[in-house]
């Protein structure tokens, strides 16, 4: 067995990847696809970082989708993996909030994190990912559900753990209140005033079926809007 160590976003499809020692906290060799990205959008790539052996490559907003399509089509680099698309929000106000996602490359044992930033004073938009990763879908409608980030050429981009007409904002905010905006009372009320079947089809959710399935006791509890520990 070869005895080469190969850093994330470098490994021999050939040999036999090893983990890696004594990886640094920054610099290190970079992922290869950084340096094509660079080349094939000059302009576009913003900053390069490796941190802990991964690369983050930060891109111009609106070339997202672009940028993607070739990560994913071309045959030097074969993304064909979309592991996760989240955000990130800082408390300093100044700092924008970045969009991020994960890529890999299953041919190349390549991973590659891509990163747009967004300044809170501007609409929070990023073109969607969803017509080449059709994973992309739920991901994003969760981005949406927590960030209020939204996705430009999603087909279906609604809340996705929140119910459709939850009015205290995006959970994940770092404006958003510990414990929400309302009281719990108040929580609980919207809560089962909602009509989830005229936003959710029943293969999505079936809270209908699973408020019948109650103890009579507890339905009566909560139907009568029975403050919860407030």
């Amino acid at each position: 067995m070869s005895a080469n160590v190969y850093f994330a976003g470098s490994a021999a499809p050939a040999e036999t990847p090893r983990t890696p020692r004594a990886v640094p906290h920054r610099g290190g060799e970079p992922n290869p696809s950084a340096a094509a990205l660079q080349a094939q959008f000059p302009g576009a790539v913003q900053r390069v970082d490796v941190i802990w052996g991964e690369t983050t490559v930060v891109v111009e907003t609106a070339r997202v989708q672009e940028i993607v399509r070739w990560l994913h089509d071309d045959a030097s680099q074969r993304y064909d993996y979309l592991s996760d698309v989240t955000a990130v929000e800082f408390r300093d106000t100044e700092q924008p909030i970045e969009v991020v996602w994960h890529l890999r490359s299953l041919p190349y044992r390549r991973f590659l994190r891509l990163k747009a930033l967004l300044s809170k004073t501007a609409p929070l938009q990023v073109p969607s990912v969803w017509p080449i990763y059709k994973s992309a879908d739920w991901l994003e409608r969760e981005c949406f559900d927590m960030f209020g980030i939204t996705f430009d050429g999603h087909p279906d981009l609604r809340r996705i753990l929140m119910w459709e007409n939850y009015r205290e904002g995006f959970p994940l905010r770092k404006d958003f209140p510990l414990r929400g905006r309302f009281s719990r009372a108040e929580q609980l009320r919207q809560t089962l005033a909602q009509n989830p079947e005229a936003r959710y089809s029943m293969e999505e959710i079936s809270i209908a079926e699973a408020f019948s399935e109650l103890p009579e006791d507890m339905r009566r509890r909560l139907g009568s809007g029975e403050r919860t520990g407030e």
